[in-house]
């Protein structure tokens, strides 16, 4: 259980793990279509509400997904510092999510948790205690806990 809560999840632990679900109630007040949206941006404004992928979670996410499985990462309520991200492999694409895409590897945030990571990056971190995902240089959180996986939001 730890290693769920921690950002150090396998590909065997995050296929494991069962994507949260947003209620029906959400999805349908949302009122946008299921397209897809990919992270390309031509402007400063525009580029505020992007999640960038480093290099390091592009090669990791072409590692170990399969068709059509992409990297999901939501903003959820906890943590030491209040907020916490969460990483899970995925294959649906909801109303209400946001696909951001760079050389082949995805990641999808709904729009709940991308007012909480828009202009940050995701990384793929090799460490000697843990490898994970993570999320990096987010200019929504003011601070956070020193494993990285909670936050706190600038007001």
């Amino acid at each position: 259980m730890a290693a769920a809560r921690g950002l150090s999840l396998t590909a065997a632990a995050l296929r494991a793990v069962t994507p949260w679900r947003r209620s029906s109630r959400l999805l349908a007040a949302s009122g946008r279509p299921p397209a897809l949206r990919e992270a390309s941006s031509s402007s400063p404004e525009a580029d505020e509400g992007q999640v960038h992928l480093t290099n390091s979670c592009v090669q990791r996410l072409l590692e170990i997904t399969q068709g059509a499985e992409f990297l999901r990462l939501e903003v959820e309520g906890g943590g030491c510092s209040g907020f916490q991200y969460r990483f899970s492999l995925d294959t649906v694409i909801h109303p209400d999510d946001r696909v951001f895409e760079q050389g082949g590897a995805r990641v999808v945030v709904d729009s709940d948790s991308l007012a909480f990571v828009k202009g940050a990056q995701v990384d793929f971190c090799q460490e000697l205690i843990r490898s994970s995902f993570q999320v990096l240089n987010n200019p929504q959180a003011e601070k956070g806990c020193s494993c990285g996986s909670s936050f706190s939001v600038k007001l």
